[in-house]
């Protein structure tokens, strides 16, 4: 696996980086789970940005994602993509999956982001398989990296213990 990549269990809100990727839902205005503490966490300031994203173009699709100023939390940005439902497997989940990761990466590298940390997207409410989740994360990653010079760190930060014993196995098999 790439060096660049790491992986902890914690609080996403806690991390200091120069971006937080948030799995939020194409409302883009707040939700449950990551999306809620991102938006708690952060303050007005994102919701007010999320507001003038959606004024101006609708929200955001499934597998895209947009920036957003990060209001209180230790980063410059945050990263909000929309990872799909899982339903099962019939409606092209893995590929937008993917591309969650790969717009991300975009963005990052287009707003000259050197350090990011990701959540887990898609596996709480919206159901996608955490193993399959987490096997398409650290595949993607891995070769979107390849073209990301500037990159200089990922975190993937685990909120639950069952992912982050999920992804530090796929790391010790080398699955990357």
């Amino acid at each position: 696996m790439d060096k660049r990549i790491e992986i902890i269990q914690g609080d996403i809100t806690r991390i200091p980086v120069d971006a937080i990727v948030n799995a939020a839902n194409s409302s883009l205005l707040g939700g449950g789970g990551v999306d809620g503490a991102i938006h708690r966490a952060g303050g007005k300031q994102i919701l007010e940005a999320c507001q003038a994203v959606r004024a101006k173009q609708g929200g955001c699709n499934v597998g895209d994602a947009v920036i957003t100023v990060a209001g209180h939390l230790p980063a410059k940005y945050v990263i909000h993509t929309v990872g799909p439902h899982w339903r099962p497997g019939g409606n092209n989940e893995d590929a937008l999956l993917a591309n969650c990761y790969i717009n991300c990466l975009r963005l990052a590298e287009d707003n000259h982001i050197n350090t990011l940390s990701f959540p887990n997207i898609s596996t709480g409410i919206y159901r996608f398989p955490k193993q399959k989740a987490a096997e398409i994360a650290l595949k993607t990653i891995t070769r979107s990296l390849i073209n990301h010079h500037n990159i200089e760190k990922i975190i993937i930060v685990c909120f639950e213990e069952e992912n982050y014993d999920i992804y530090k196995a796929l790391e010790k098999n080398h699955y990357c």
